[in-house]
């Protein structure tokens, strides 16, 4: 021991050495303690994602509609007072005044990451003998799809929107006996028509949408609707949901449309999102100071052991303080342990790209983070080999470019083998080493 070191520092240290079992007992309690609140929390936070997901699977987080229509009375002569009996008129089909201009603001807006153009309305599917009422959605695929994110509910074909496609829901699909490839009549309130080839097959886990949901083009919904060049929404994703109802109303005050957000329009649910978080934050508080106290009777019972020690230190003119600061580098010392591992973490996020990020939500990450996040988990513990199954299954073309870059950063810098699984070929072609498998069965290396 250095002799240099405060004779604080030398006695904490000296315990620890000699009461290993102890200490194995104590780093085992903060162990257990820290895996219980991390294990709580990503329970509870999960369940709230799920909650959340189901809520913004169909919907964006806000969405910008054209004012409603009001009725005016007509106004009399000077001094003549009317009793106007108003009615509410019916609200018809109308476009976003100059949504064009309005789509351009929003992206400029900070914490609003994508606004996307939609037109919607009635028609009728026809099939044969079989016909049924649905909603049609016209969309832009490069922006809507980043918002909603439809190709991942998709069950047969795929998430494409020429001018004569249609995505349309498997319970639909299935009550006029359609499939992949088979053709629709739509028959709109206007009078126009248009038949539709069935590209897509989705299921959003909710049956009235899966019933009554479909998607086209923009330019095909503005067709068939009689609506050439017009809107009827503007969907946004915004960085932060919970700011969508604040966000929402500086929108309508800035710009001559109705903003309503996923907050606004789901109260209930929102309320119970609300005394979920509260719970949540109950039950870790409580969590804890469980841990805290168990912790601190492992030091009271390491104090009562040393007593006789401590009496001894007391005979040979250490402070009260000293002896307390001697159980407090004991515990600092301890602790300091995590702090590394944690350290350890952040560092992986910043190697990773994602140190900007490292703070936000899950359900606030796009794919690709969210694929590097688990690169950097996989990688806390320094392993010589990653298995990796399908690593870019789920992501675009860019994010997967990125996610593969980083796997041969790491393989360089630290000498990190990962052993990929995929069915990508483009990306089997960067490997160092290829092994097919046909059938089940493990054919030459290449």
């Amino acid at each position: 021991m250095n002799r240099f070191l405060p004779f604080e520092w030398i006695a904490a240290v000296r315990f620890l050495r000699e009461g290993r079992l102890q200490t194995a007992f104590i780093i085992l309690g903060i162990t257990i303690g820290v895996a219980v609140i991390v294990f709580m929390s990503a329970l509870l936070s999960g369940l709230q994602v799920n909650f959340l997901s189901r809520v913004l699977t169909s919907s964006a987080q806000i969405q910008l509609l054209p004012p409603d229509q009001v009725a005016r009375p007509l106004r009399g002569a000077s001094g003549m007072i009317e009793d106007a009996v108003i009615q509410r008129p019916a609200q018809r089909i109308v476009s976003i005044d100059q949504w064009q201009k309005i789509r351009k603001r929003m992206m400029t807006l900070p914490g609003i990451l994508m606004a996307a153009p939609t037109m919607s309305g009635s028609a009728l599917a026809v099939r044969g003998d079989a016909s049924r009422a649905v909603s049609i959605t016209g969309v832009e695929p490069e922006s809507y799809f980043r918002i909603i994110r439809i190709p991942d509910y998709i069950t047969a074909g795929k998430p494409a929107l020429a001018s004569d496609e249609i995505i349309v829901g498997k319970q639909l699909a299935d009550d006029l006996g359609a499939g992949l490839g088979d053709k629709l009549n739509l028959q709109a309130a206007s009078g126009n028509t248009a038949v539709l080839r069935i590209s897509g097959l989705f299921d959003l886990g909710n049956k009235a949408a899966n019933e009554r949901a479909t998607y086209v083009s923009l330019r095909t919904a503005q067709s068939l609707l009689g609506r050439v060049g017009s809107v009827t929404t503007i969907e946004l994703k915004i960085s932060d949901i919970y700011a969508a109802e604040t966000l929402a109303q500086q929108i309508a005050a800035a710009n001559p449309v109705k903003a309503e957000s996923w907050i606004a329009t789901n109260a209930q649910f929102f309320t119970a999102v609300r005394a979920q978080q509260s719970s949540n934050t109950v039950i870790r508080l409580f969590v804890g100071l469980s841990v805290a106290f168990g912790i601190a009777a492992v030091l009271v019972v390491s104090v009562i052991q040393r007593s006789k020690d401590i009496g001894i230190l007391r005979a040979m003119g250490t402070t009260r303080g000293q002896i307390l600061r001697i159980f407090l580098i004991q515990g600092g010392l301890l602790g300091l342990i995590g702090a590394v591992i944690a350290s350890r973490a952040r560092e992986l996020l910043v190697q990773v790209g994602l140190g900007h990020v490292a703070d936000n939500k899950a359900m606030n990450m796009s794919g690709g983070e969210q694929q590097r996040v688990a690169i950097a988990r996989a990688l806390v513990m320094q392993p010589a080999l990653v298995l990796a199954d399908e690593p870019t299954g789920n992501l675009d073309s860019r994010s997967a470019e990125n996610v593969f870059d980083l796997m041969r950063q790491v393989n360089r810098a630290s000498g990190t083998s990962f052993l990929i699984v995929t069915h990508n070929l483009d990306l089997a072609q960067r490997c160092d080493r290829i092994i097919d498998v046909a059938d089940g069965r493990l054919v030459a290396p290449r």
